[in-house]
């Protein structure tokens, strides 16, 4: 075996140049594809010819934990995801220690550029079984439409 892992764990050597990965590249993201890592909440974003559909998953949360604006061309969802709670009230084991946790808790942000043509007039958001669907509608000149040639 080779000299250069001797005395570390392997796994936290590959853990090691992730984040410096992340931290390299994690500030300037050129579109949603190349955003951060680990997100939230991650979203699917697709255009019909009348509106910009956008899926975002949120699973754990109520609709009033969700907050949903735009300003400036820029669709904004935030909200604070509480932890969830894996004891009774009544239950006297309420020092539990956790020693892992993967679910997200806390305070989210997601900005999302629209493109030109989205009208902020014309906004539906509906969230159902964690999925939170935003529907921006488009401007009425910037969809397709048929010219006769005569």
């Amino acid at each position: 075996m080779s000299d250069l892992f001797s005395g570390a764990d392997l796994f936290s050597e590959f853990d090691r140049l992730q984040r410096q990965m992340d931290s390299l590249f994690g500030g300037f993201p050129s579109s949603i594809r190349s955003g951060r890592f680990g997100a939230f909440p991650q979203v699917n974003i697709g255009a019909t010819d009348d509106a910009i559909e956008i899926v975002a998953f949120a699973p754990g949360l109520k609709a009033a934990d969700i907050d949903v604006s735009i300003d400036k061309g820029l669709l904004i969802i935030s909200g604070e995801r509480k932890p969830a709670r894996v004891v009774a009230d009544d239950d006297p084991r309420d020092d539990t220690r956790a020693y892992a946790q993967e679910r997200f808790t806390g305070s989210f942000r997601r900005v999302i550029e629209l493109p030109q043509n989205a009208d902020p007039e014309r906004v539906q958001a509906r969230y159902t079984n964690g999925c939170l669907s935003v529907t921006v509608g488009k401007r009425e000149a910037s969809r397709p439409r048929a010219i006769t040639v005569q």
